[in-house]
């Protein structure tokens, strides 16, 4: 009787054993880690509440310089794939930690193949040579369908079996994207050429796609000089422009400067909102409004 026991003992701890070790590995497919908020939003609209979503950089942070917390590591280990933006600084500065944190996870640049907007292109030989590339392709509703493309085939690799239902939620993102371009350009129609100024140049990808021309305060991420300062104010000036956008995580000290010099205000954004298409509608209607 008591060898039974043992037996059955044995037999038990072996089944929960392996049951820890499968919940284990289904947690960790479960589970994506992505660098920013925007990109949340296109993994749930594509694969709904499917996985867990890890964001690396929190509401507040700048994503040029956040420092990962120890207690993200936890998460980043569960993370069967992260989803890269490609160019932030972040990314860069933590790449080879957060791999090392998961060795198994599969990293995904989704930016690649994109239409980029760089300081410096140069073809050498087989291969294109770029540097200082503007990271902020999300506020760009063309762009987003491609990356949006690159999220769908990794989470159908992942969930083989939901492949069907994420190719039709990815076809309706899409059909949400196109008319967020048409409403976009039809709202700014009127304004193609016009001047606006940033502290920080997050709306490039956004100026180009409409027709707009952003000057920004901040270049190569460093604090303007007092010529770069005193040229943005004199062109600001001849242009009657009375506006400076800023977003959150920066100083306004600068900010306040320029508005001071030229007789304006400062204005917040916010290009990391989780709510993708409609601060994309409202960060245009605050620029009708003061072009």
């Amino acid at each position: 009787m008591k060898r039974i026991m043992l037996l059955l003992i044995l037999a038990s701890l072996f089944v929960a054993c392996g049951n820890q070790k499968k919940e284990k590995k289904e947690a960790v497919a479960d589970v994506v880690t992505v660098s920013i908020l925007p990109q949340k939003t296109f993994v749930e609209k594509i694969a709904g509440d499917d996985f867990e979503v890890n964001v690396l950089i929190p509401p507040g942070s700048s994503p040029a310089a956040y420092t990962l917390l120890p207690s993200q590591l936890k998460d980043i280990s569960r993370s069967a794939i992260w989803f890269r933006i490609g160019y932030i600084g972040f990314e860069h500065s933590w790449k080879d930690k957060i791999e090392q944190a998961n060795t198994k996870m599969k990293v995904v640049n989704i930016s690649e193949d994109l239409d980029l907007i760089a300081d410096h292109i140069e073809q050498h030989g087989d291969h294109v040579h770029i540097d200082g590339i503007d990271p902020h392709v999300w506020l760009s509703p063309t762009l987003v369908k491609q990356m949006a493309k690159v999220i769908l085939d990794e989470l159908s690799a992942l969930k083989p079996e939901k492949t069907n239902d994420y190719k039709a939620n990815y076809m309706r993102f899409v059909k949400e994207c196109d008319q967020l371009d048409v409403d976009l350009k039809k709202q700014l129609k009127d304004f193609e050429g016009k001047k606006f100024i940033v502290f920080h140049p997050s709306l490039s990808y956004y100026a180009r796609e409409y027709g707009l021309e952003q000057f920004s305060l901040e270049t190569g991420g460093k604090e303007p000089t007092p010529q770069q300062l005193r040229e943005v104010v004199d062109m600001a000036k001849s242009e009657g422009i009375k506006v400076i956008y800023i977003q959150s995580e920066f100083d306004r000290e600068h900010a306040r400067v320029f508005a001071d010099e030229i007789g304006g205000e400062i204005v917040e954004v916010w290009p990391l909102n989780p709510e993708w298409e409609e601060n994309l509608r409202q960060m245009t209607q605050i620029l009708t409004d003061n072009f």
